[in-house]
């Protein structure tokens, strides 16, 4: 069986001391969004800065994603706003 290859992520913000994993294919897309939105960061999905993606930030990176690239920040912000401690 192939190894699925992953990310860190933040599971939840009461409990960031306990570390969680998503598969890449899940937070390079994420990612992809994030760089097109705010630049470059390789650390925020190798886990080396803050723990990685909060699960509100996959959530609205992934369906920005599903827009065209020239309506992904509209798309992020409009699915962000509203979420309470994205992390």
């Amino acid at each position: 069986m192939e190894e699925i290859k992953i990310h860190p992520v933040q599971k939840n913000y009461n409990l960031r001391k306990q570390q969680s994993y998503c598969p890449q294919v899940v937070t390079l897309r994420a990612y992809e969004v994030y760089c097109e939105i705010f630049g470059e960061q390789p650390a925020i999905i190798e886990g080396n800065c803050r723990g990685g993606f909060g699960t509100g930030e996959l959530i609205a990176f992934l369906y920005a994603h599903s827009f065209p690239k020239s309506e992904w920040h509209t798309k992020y912000e409009e699915a962000s706003k509203g979420m309470i401690n994205m992390g």
